[in-house]
């Protein structure tokens, strides 16, 4: 995986590269602007790669963009992206539906998935009509709803109280228990070293460097996370 995605004379990614086994969480730390977004964009095949290519669970995303999206979920920060008009089922029913499941496994997936997130007081109720906290999760539900093998979170806590952060994280560890193959996209510290098993810095579209929180802290004098962060960036200008 060499990674590179550029926008006219401005390079967002530069040939950024990375391995995550299951059952692993590995987070992009870096500033606004820093490509943390455009690297997760390309591996969702959201982005076409301007070069380099990538495997994920063993398919090309640039030669078979289609079965890499069949073993994705993605959530990302700040809007949750439901059709206000459809009720909370209907939304994570459709998303079930754009990815081939059948209708008798989709409706079981959808009474386990009503349980695991406690939504059965408003899964029948418009999108529209449902605060943050719970849109963010019927957006959580419908993320897994075809239980993929990799989660791709960009920033997911964005904009949500501290009650609403907690429920984030213990679905994001819950799909680490479960096997999944973790890339979390963040620039708050405390997340990362909260959920990560290995972190990779990204400044200027560039991975400065990777490892878990104890490797980096020893290559750095057992500095916090963040005053490496701020070392690297400053090395890297």
């Amino acid at each position: 995986m060499k990674l590179s995605k550029q926008f006219r004379e401005l390079t967002a990614v530069n040939e950024v590269s990375f391995r995550v086994n299951k059952g692993e969480i590995f987070g992009l730390l870096g500033e606004n602007g820093a490509g943390k977004t455009t690297t997760l964009r390309m591996l969702a095949t959201m982005l076409q790669p301007t070069s380099g290519t990538a495997a994920l669970a063993g398919f090309d995303l640039v030669t078979q963009p289609e079965q890499v999206r069949s073993c994705i979920g993605i959530l990302f920060g700040g809007e949750s992206g439901l059709y206000d008009r459809l009720t909370a089922e209907e939304n994570i029913a459709y998303f079930g539906r754009l990815n081939n499941m059948r209708e008798k496994q989709l409706r079981e997936r959808i009474r386990e998935l009503t349980h695991i997130f406690n939504m059965g007081e408003y899964i029948c109720r418009k999108a529209g009509k449902l605060s943050k906290g719970m849109k963010q999760k019927v957006a959580f539900a419908r993320s897994i709803v075809h239980n993929p093998d990799i989660m791709l979170f960009d920033e997911p806590t964005t904009g949500l109280d501290v009650s609403a952060i907690r429920n984030v994280h213990e679905f994001i560890m819950d799909c680490k228990s479960q096997g999944k193959t973790i890339i979390l996209s963040s620039h708050t510290m405390s997340e990362v070293e909260k959920l990560c098993d290995r972190i990779g810095f990204i400044h200027k579209g560039r991975l400065v460097a990777q490892g878990s929180i104890e490797e980096l802290q020893e290559q750095h004098q057992g500095k916090a996370l963040e005053d490496i962060f701020v070392e690297l960036a400053g090395e890297n200008k």
